[in-house]
């Protein structure tokens, strides 16, 4: 990795409606990737709630944007790290989360997972890592 290019993280802490910080992260995660940072996302606490398969918002008149998190991959944000315990923690597993795929340049363009699971060990040491560490 260039040494120009800065590590930016986006933790996803909230429910993707109810608050408008779900949907802010995800605009703000579409300018740093315009901007060619090294973006990744973190999904814990109520966050793991954004990336769940079916979603239906028609009751209560917003927008799903949920969908957009498929389109990420075109932008190279292909990292999505969602903690094992806050899934477990809220009843839910890796099958209620949507599929989110990506295609590999440096691997003939192989179709990818960009979910990646992980332990809040993992989790805490993935962050130490970033430059930038931004909270929603």
């Amino acid at each position: 990795m260039e040494d120009n290019i800065k590590k930016f993280l986006y933790v996803n802490r909230k429910a993707p409606y109810g608050t408008i910080y779900a949907l802010e992260a995800l605009e703000v995660v579409l300018i740093g990737a315009a901007f060619d940072q090294d973006v990744s996302l973190a999904f814990l606490d109520d966050g793991v709630f954004q990336l769940v398969k079916g979603q239906n918002t028609d009751g209560i008149g917003v927008k799903n944007f949920s969908p957009t998190f498929r389109a990420l991959g075109d932008y190279e944000v292909t990292k999505f790290y969602v903690e094992k315990e806050s899934l477990e923690e809220r009843g839910l597993t890796a099958d209620d989360l949507q599929e989110i795929m990506y295609e590999d340049e440096d691997d003939d363009y192989a179709e990818k997972p960009s979910i990646r699971l992980v332990n809040r060990a993992e989790m805490a040491d993935m962050m130490a890592e970033q430059d930038v560490v931004l909270s929603f």
